[in-house]
């Protein structure tokens, strides 16, 4: 544009800009308010382009001193999408990126010769690919069949290996592998070395980071912890199975045990033999390991999570009889050679008699339990010794209080008490038994919730070779095998097996009781002992006299409760046992030992001596005694040969039911005959009315009595308080126009009675004499009956009269809560004096 172009303004707009200007008056320059106006227009255009400038020279300087890494950029992994989803083979999608193998680069402040030094951030190349293959397995889900085992050295992959395909071939969990150490050996040769086949159905997990050969103890332990949780998110295994920590490395026991604790998770560190001697581990489902449960519906309980491989605690009670000095050190001695695979060692409690031999004491001043920690631990005792006071013969039912009292579950839900008698000779495979069965039938995610398991009250170590009379011999029933389920076809001959059973009986040689049935046999016996022995009706003893006393208590119990004990089986060629009771050094308990011989006069005189006499016997009536279970030796081998070999699981409602007489019962009946055995039980030993409805709480058994409640009435629930009873049922009175009559009908005739007319209507009328209101009141009945004049027998005055009303009142409502109404006569006079007490003179 023209300088004249730029000066003068020929635009349209511009223009009519000058229309307002006067005409006339025309300058060749612009003026001073035209000049601004433009220099106004064009600034906001300057100042974008110099904004424009100063952010293109702020990128150039942040992108040219960018610092470069000392090791190359990670390319992120591409997977595919497969129709399937499995562990990881062969087949598995190609991944972009691949685990470095050169090292990273060496810092200068360590020196040359050290091996781990890297600490730079944690990659995980390879373990994506296998967490997203097991979206299947429901590991989104807090509660499922997953259980991962983990290791960080190749010897403890080795020897866990066998024992995760055991596991995962009984196909009763879904079963994870995962690697975290430093290793750099493929998963796939590490499988081919191990001898893992395509049977193997285990789920495969490389969780090693990059640079994990160079890595530094903490970056190891903090990449141990970081894929414990990613392995949280995917799958949410309910138990981490680990090696020894001895041949582990030590960064790895660290992570896990912190990691897991902190998940929640309980963490299960076998011992170096685990693959030999605890290959029962398998045969153990997810909700077994974990014991994550809830076992009752009672508030109280219902607090308590059991991790039941980490929590439970056996206390084992040893009950010795006077000069059974021999007996007690060889089960002491059993006890200590037991294998306990790592696990807490049980609490002792001896009851020592008041005579104990020097041998005893000796031995009891070196026993060491358990045994002593030479990694520098502090030692802490676990044996309680109660040594008792000499005393004259006890009853039955002081000796089963001492018996019982000497154990109290803290969590009843996880602490358990082990009876032993010193007869016995445990296996040392006795723990392991202990473990899998409680294990397999009170936490297992299948048996858990069934009715048996709620009325199961332990287990037993013994399989008993006689009844509970010791009369008869017993026979334990067999099953046979591949008949549990009908649909399938039987390709072969059913064998004979031996399997557990059920049976309606207790056991005091070896048993192990659960914390919370101890506490209601607790109950049971108070409330059985609050009266006194001598005047409860007598009951049929159906347990003998070689067994204790407090037996017999308990099987009141579990016959009224249809309360159930399992029991072991053995084949009748195998002459191993879980225990073996020795009777060469008998003795009777003694509260039956103790009884007083019989008197000259009742004693059997002794016949004179003849020396032409023949001795006779009747073969008949001498037979040989069956072999029975105390000439069995305690188990040595594997816990595996008493486990069902079927896959199958053994449900409680499989195994046969025994009751307390050793006949088969149908569960149904068994229900049925304990509802009638608690009924005539309440009636005669509970004392209680026909009309009682009981209210069964948990952990207690007192609704099984009712002493002190004669006058329950019908429908009254236990634990309600006591509320004044009413006056026997009488027929309705008939209908009256008014209550007033009524009550003043029945005040007169109270005083006809008494004979004493003039004196009563008086006082009726309110009429009062001055000296019975000058008489101290708060007499009692019988201080009114002595002023009466012996001569006339008079009523006394209206003010005494009042009294004695009162503290007749009084005594009758204290009567009533004792159950000692008297009759209807009583409670109608009584009645009376309530009324002319309660109403005013001269109604």
């Amino acid at each position: 544009m023209s300088l004249l172009g730029r000066i003068f303004a020929d635009d349209e707009e511009l223009g009519k800009k000058d229309d307002d200007r006067r005409r006339g008056k025309k300058t060749i320059l612009p003026t001073w308010s035209a000049r601004k106006s433009t220099s106004a227009a064009t600034w906001p255009r300057r100042r974008t382009i110099l904004y424009g400038l100063i952010a293109c020279f702020t990128l150039y300087v942040f992108f040219k001193n960018i610092p470069q890494p000392d090791h190359p950029p990670m390319v992120r992994p591409r997977f595919e999408r497969t129709p399937h989803h499995g562990p990881p083979t062969t087949d598995s999608p190609e991944v972009v990126a691949e685990m470095p193998s050169e090292a990273p680069p060496r810092p200068e402040k360590p020196s040359a010769a050290e091996k781990h030094y890297y600490d730079g951030p944690i990659r995980f190349y390879n373990l994506a690919v296998s967490l997203h293959a097991i979206a299947r397995l429901g590991g989104h889900m807090e509660i499922n069949n997953n259980v991962l085992f983990a290791v960080s050295s190749l010897k403890s992959a080795t020897e866990l290996i066998p024992i995760a395909c055991e596991m995962a071939n009984w196909d009763r969990n879904d079963v994870h592998f995962a690697l975290m150490g430093r290793d750099d050996l493929d998963m796939d040769e590490i499988r081919v070395l191990n001898g893992v086949d395509e049977q193997c159905n285990v789920h495969w997990h490389d969780a090693r980071p990059d640079f994990s050969l160079w890595s530094s103890d903490f970056r190891m332990e903090v990449s141990v912890s970081a894929a414990l949780g990613h392995i949280q998110g995917f799958m949410h295994p309910q138990v981490v199975i680990t090696d020894d920590p001895s041949r582990e490395d030590t960064f790895f026991t660290r992570a896990i045990r912190a990691r897991a604790f902190e998940m929640g998770r309980t963490v299960i560190e076998l011992p170096t033999d685990a693959s030999e001697n605890l290959m029962w581990i398998a045969h153990l489902d997810s909700g077994s390991l974990a014991g994550r449960v809830l076992l009752c519906d009672d508030p109280q309980l219902s607090a308590y999570k059991v991790l039941a491989w980490q929590t439970t605690y056996i206390d084992i009670l040893i009950h010795a009889p006077p000069r059974s000095s021999g007996s007690l050190l060889r089960l002491l001695k059993s006890i200590e050679a037991a294998d306990y695979f790592g696990h807490r060692r049980p609490h002792l409690t001896i009851e020592l008699p008041a005579d104990v031999d020097p041998p005893t004491w000796a031995f009891l001043e070196e026993l060491t339990w358990p045994p002593l920690d030479w990694s520098g631990t502090p030692h802490q005792s676990q044996v309680t010794l109660r040594h008792r006071i000499p005393r004259q013969a006890g009853t039955a039912e002081e000796a089963s209080a001492r018996q019982v009292e000497s154990f109290y579950p803290a969590r009843p839900a996880h602490s358990h008490v082990l009876v032993l008698s010193p007869q016995v000779e445990l296996s040392p495979i006795y723990f392991h038994y202990l473990m899998y069965q409680l294990l397999e039938y009170r936490y297992s995610s299948i048996t858990r919730e069934s009715p048996e398991t709620k009325k199961l009250i332990g287990l037993s170590l013994e399989l008993p070779s006689m009844h509970l009379n010791d009369s008869t011999t017993f026979s334990p029933p067999r099953s046979k095998r591949g008949t549990r389920h009908s649909d399938e076809e039987e390709e072969e001959p059913s064998i004979e097996e031996a399997i557990s059973f059920l049976w309606q009986a207790p056991n005091s040689n070896a048993a192990l009781y659960f914390g919370d049935k101890w506490i209601e046999f607790h109950s049971f016996l108070t409330s059985r002992f609050s009266k006194d022995p001598t005047k409860q009706p007598g009951r049929r003893k159906v347990i003998s006299e070689i067994y204790p006393s407090w037996l017999e208590f308990l099987q009141e119990l579990m016959q009224a409760r249809d309360y159930t004990m399992l029991y072991p089986n053995f084949l009748s060629s195998s002459p191993d046992s879980i225990a073996s009771v020795h009777h060469e050094l008998f003795h009777p308990p003694e509260e039956y030992s103790k009884r007083p011989k019989p008197t000259s006069e009742t004693d059997t005189p002794i016949p004179p001596l003849d020396p032409k006499e023949t001795f006779e016997t009747d073969p008949t009536k001498h037979r040989l005694k069956p072999k029975s279970n105390s000439e069995s030796t305690p188990l040595t081998s594997n816990l595996l040969s008493l486990l069902p070999a079927s896959a199958v699981p053994t449900y409680l409602s499989d195994l046969p039911l025994l009751s307390h007489e050793g006949n088969a019962l149908d569960p149904s009946v068994l229900k049925s005959t304990a509802r009638i055995f608690a009924n005539d039980f309440r009636r005669t030993v509970g004392q209680c009315p026909a009309t009682y409805k009981p209210r069964i709480e948990p952990m207690k058994a007192d609704d099984l009595f009712c002493y002190g409640q004669e006058d329950v009435q019908a429908g009254l629930e236990l634990g309600d308080l006591w509320r004044e009873p009413s006056p026997p049922v009488k027929p309705p009175p008939a209908p009256v126009k008014d209550d007033n009559e009524v009550r003043q009908s029945e005040f007169e005739a109270h005083l006809i009675r008494q004979g004493g007319a003039e004196e009563e209507k008086k006082a009726a009328m309110g009429i009062e004499n001055e000296e019975d209101e000058a008489k101290p009141k708060g007499k009692g009945v019988k201080e009114t009956a002595e002023k009466k004049d012996p001569v006339t027998k008079a009523v006394p005055t209206k003010s005494n009269e009042d009294n004695a009303s009162a503290e007749a009142a009084k005594e009758r409502l204290r009567e009533a809560k004792e159950g000692k109404i008297k009759g209807e006569e009583e409670n109608k006079e009584d009645a009376g004096k309530e009324t002319k007490e309660e109403k005013p003179r001269g109604w």
